[in-house]
């Protein structure tokens, strides 16, 4: 592009045009946590097209985020949405049933004493995890290039390999069959037949193993899959206190007030 040619901003969505209408919908729903009945009535204003993976801020979708607690149901065209629990009960997709209540085993010593509903949430996330493991792997080793580059300068290049050549898949079959031998080798019974000390026994003997072997391998894999699955839920992330995107009136903390002069208001 020649010096001369003005910049075609027709199709951009500047930031300052992003945080005015942003503020705009959070001053109409004001501070009250209230939803006025014209904030209701506004219909998304017609958007130029982004790029894949990035969307203007919508006024339904912030309706529907600061009126969470009425409504169940996203928006119509929402860019987000709810994963609704199911009624029916857990039907895991990699583990078969017996592998299932041995893994929930392992969750529950690794985490100790939690509620049934933590423990389900995390053990279920590790079945949704292996389950989709090759379909992850397979996508990874297919990125567009500038992807890839992209995803290297932020999370590294051991990072990026890992997705592309781990099979969590393998390393969990293995580690089933080798938590197994042991328990018979060490208590004569597979470990599903053991009593609740002996199975922390083996716990503690399999994460202290050697690097690099199977039962270390296994050990590891569940261990962390668990402590992400235990703090993405309810209980985990009260554990940590963690507060979301909250709205603060005022600084939290802060007990004096500034004003434009410079003065300090207590």
């Amino acid at each position: 592009m020649k010096d001369s040619e003005p910049l075609d901003l027709t199709n951009e969505v500047t930031r300052r045009q992003w945080l005015l209408r942003l503020g705009e919908v959070v001053a109409l729903a004001g501070v009250s946590g209230l939803v006025p009945e014209a904030l209701l009535l506004h219909a998304q204003s017609d958007q130029q097209a982004l790029p894949p993976g990035l969307y203007s801020p919508s006024a339904d979708d912030l309706v529907h985020a600061l009126s969470a607690h009425k409504l169940l149901v996203p928006p119509a065209g929402s860019e987000t949405d709810y994963a609704l629990p199911s009624s029916s009960p857990f039907q895991p997709q990699f583990f078969t049933e017996q592998e299932f209540r041995i893994v929930t085993r392992l969750v529950e010593i690794i985490l100790g004493n939690v509620n049934s509903d933590a423990l389900a949430q995390a053990t279920q996330w590790i079945d949704l995890c292996l389950y989709t493991s090759d379909g992850v792997r397979t996508a990874a080793q297919h990125l567009d290039p500038q992807h890839r580059a992209l995803a290297v300068a932020y999370f590294g290049e051991d990072s990026v390999r890992d997705l592309e050549t781990a099979d969590p898949a393998a390393i969990a079959r293995k580690g089933f069959a080798a938590l197994q031998n042991l328990a018979i080798e060490k208590y004569q019974s597979e470990f599903q037949g053991l009593g609740a000390a002996e199975q922390a026994d083996l716990v503690r003997v399999i994460s202290s193993s050697e690097t690099g072997s199977t039962l270390k391998k296994f050990f590891t894999l569940v261990r962390d899959e668990t402590i992400r699955g235990y703090y993405t839920s309810p209980a985990g992330l009260k554990e940590l206190d963690y507060k979301g995107n909250s709205y603060y009136a005022a600084c939290p903390g802060c007990d004096s007030i500034h004003d434009p002069a410079g003065s300090v208001t207590p």
